[in-house]
């Protein structure tokens, strides 16, 4: 009987993303609603709670390293998440880094992975590939026929 409601009190456990900077230097849940994902420079991906990001009282920053790991983090966009992690204290602002799917809890950690062709180092834009010059055609040297006759040519007299 303990084990069926031992999810609901671990859901319990996690605070509201205002209450993140008493809590710094703790492992801790933290939950909210995440309303964008920007891309910031070299592929580090933000998880935004707030419309202000200089304003928001917390965030949750993914490298691109750990990208390939999680999934597409850009599916997290308007969905309620849990996050588990340490909290830690970035540029005065508290943070959770997010390098492993297990993190995120609840319905929302079934997020897909990246695409193939998604290149993260590229700030997520999507890369086709290498393009290659094209080989060039062989050259046919064609050999004049010696044999062949062009229409009714009567052999000229030289000019004299």
């Amino acid at each position: 009987m303990v084990l069926i409601f031992a999810p609901l009190l671990r859901a319990s456990d996690c605070i509201p993303i205002h209450e993140a900077s008493q809590h710094v230097g703790e492992t801790k849940c933290i939950a909210g609603k995440v309303l964008k994902v920007k891309v910031g420079s070299k592929g580090v991906h933000f998880l935004d709670f707030c419309e202000e990001q200089a304003a928001c009282p917390f965030t949750v920053v993914v490298f691109p390293s750990g990208l390939k790991d999680i999934g597409d983090v850009r599916r997290l966009a308007g969905r309620t998440i849990e996050i588990h992690g340490a909290v830690k204290l970035y540029d005065g602002r508290p943070e959770i880094i997010l390098n492993r799917i297990s993190q995120i809890t609840g319905g929302s950690a079934m997020i897909p992975p990246l695409p193939k062709n998604y290149d993260v180092e590229n700030r997520g834009h999507y890369s086709a590939g290498h393009l290659r010059p094209t080989k060039k055609p062989t050259k046919v040297t064609a050999t004049p026929n010696t044999t062949a006759t062009y229409g009714d040519v009567e052999a000229a007299e030289p000019p004299q």
